[in-house]
C-alpha cells in the first residue's frame, strides 16, 4: 500500500472535478481499487504503488492540459485517462489549437478575430517587442493580455506586468479621492477587466497576491528590470518620449514586450508630445521589434463604434484640408 498527494492549485478545481464532481466520479470509476479523497486542492491517491503511479501520471496529464487550454470537456477528462485497457489517447492531450489564445471564464473561447488581430498574435511568437497601434474597440489590448495569460499558462514566462501611464482626459491624481491605490485603479481598469475574463476569481487573486500578476503605473517602472516576463504598456500614446523610453530600456533579456495605444487620443497637455509615434519610428529597422497597425476593420465592439470611428476620420481628414487649402492662398 503507498500514498501520494497530488496539488491542483494551478488550475481551477472545478475544471477537474466538474460540476456535482461529475469528472472526480468519472476518474474514481476509472480506478475502483484505489481510494482517491479530495480536499481542496489536494488529491490523496491511496493503493498498490502500480496503480498509484498509473492515476498519478494520468491526473497529471490533465493538470498539464488544463493549464495549457484552462477547459476540459467530461469527454476529453476520460479520453485522457485513457480505455479500459489503460491507452491514453495521445492526439488529445497533445491536441494544438492554433486559433484558441486562451479558455477564459466558463471555457468562453478566446482568440483573435479579424486579420490585424492574427497579425498581432503571428507577430508575437516571432519578435519580442510588438507596438501595436489602433483606435478604441480594435481588440489590441485584450489580444496583448490574452497573449500573456497564455504565456503564463504555457510557463514560457513567469509573472504577467501590466502598466499603463496614469495620464487620463487632463485630470490630476492630487484631486481625485482616496488613497494612492484608489486614485490610480481608475486608471488600471480596462487591464483588470481583460484579466477577469480570463481567469478564475480565485486565481487571479492567488496570482495577484504572490504579485504573478501585477498591475501597476508606469512610474513604478522606473528603476526595474523585468525579466522572465511578459511586460504590456497599455494607451502608450499618453507617454513622453523620455517614458516610453525609459519602459523598453527597462525589458530584459528573457521579457517580451507590447506597448498598445492610439494616436488619435492622446490625452498630454498641450505642451507634451506623444512619445508613442517617435519610438516606433526610431526603432522601425531593429530585428525582433515590429509595428502592428489595427483599423476600423478589427472594431469588435457594437457596430456603430466602427461608424463612428470611420466619422471622425472624415471630419479629421476634411480638417486637415482646409487647413492646408487655407495655408496655401496666403
Amino acid at each position: 500500500m503507498t500514498e501520494q498527494l497530488i496539488n491542483l492549485e494551478t488550475i481551477n478545481p472545478i475544471e477537474f472535478f466538474g460540476v456535482n464532481n461529475t469528472k472526480f466520479d468519472i476518474l474514481k470509476k476509472k480506478f475502483p481499487l484505489l481510494k482517491i479523497l479530495s480536499r481542496g486542492s489536494l488529491i490523496k491517491l491511496s493503493g498498490k504503488p502500480e496503480e498509484v503511479d498509473i492515476a498519478k501520471e494520468k491526473i497529471n496529464l490533465i493538470v498539464q492540459y488544463l493549464e495549457r487550454n484552462g477547459h476540459l470537456s467530461e469527454n476529453y477528462f476520460s479520453r485522457i485517462l485513457g480505455d479500459d485497457d489503460g491507452v491514453i489517447d495521445e492526439k488529445v492531450v497533445e491536441e494544438p489549437n492554433n486559433d484558441i489564445l486562451v479558455f477564459g471564464q466558463n471555457g468562453k473561447i478566446i482568440k483573435a478575430k479579424t486579420r490585424n488581430q492574427k497579425l498581432l498574435v503571428s507577430a508575437s511568437d516571432k519578435n519580442d517587442i510588438i507596438f501595436a497601434v489602433g483606435p478604441a474597440g480594435t481588440g489590441k489590448t485584450y489580444t496583448a493580455v490574452a497573449l500573456a495569460v497564455r504565456a503564463l499558462k504555457n510557463k514560457s514566462v513567469k509573472k504577467i506586468i501590466l502598466t499603463r501611464p496614469a495620464v487620463e482626459a487632463g485630470e490630476s491624481l492630487g484631486f481625485l479621492p482616496g488613497d494612492l491605490k484608489e486614485k490610480i485603479d481608475p486608471y488600471l481598469r480596462p487591464l483588470y477587466d481583460a484579466l477577469d475574463d480570463m481567469l478564475p476569481p480565485d486565481k487571479l487573486n492567488y496570482y495577484m497576491t504572490n504579485r504573478v500578476i501585477e498591475v501597476a503605473p508606469l512610474a513604478y517602472m522606473r528603476g526595474r528590470t523585468l525579466d522572465n516576463a511578459y511586460i504590456i504598456l497599455d494607451e502608450a500614446q499618453n507617454t513622453t518620449e523620455l517614458q516610453i523610453k525609459m519602459f523598453l530600456t527597462r525589458i530584459g533579456p528573457s521579457a517580451k514586450a507590447i506597448i498598445t495605444g492610439d494616436m488619435s487620443q492622446v490625452d498630454l497637455p498641450k505642451n507634451q508630445t506623444s512619445g508613442l509615434g517617435k519610438a516606433i519610428q526610431i526603432l522601425k529597422n531593429i530585428d525582433g521589434i515590429v509595428h502592428i497597425e489595427l483599423d476600423g476593420e478589427d472594431v469588435v465592439r457594437h457596430r456603430l463604434v466602427k461608424e463612428i470611428i470611420k466619422a471622425y476620420e472624415r471630419s479629421h481628414q476634411k480638417s486637415g484640408d482646409e487647413k492646408n487649402n487655407g495655408h496655401s492662398t496666403q
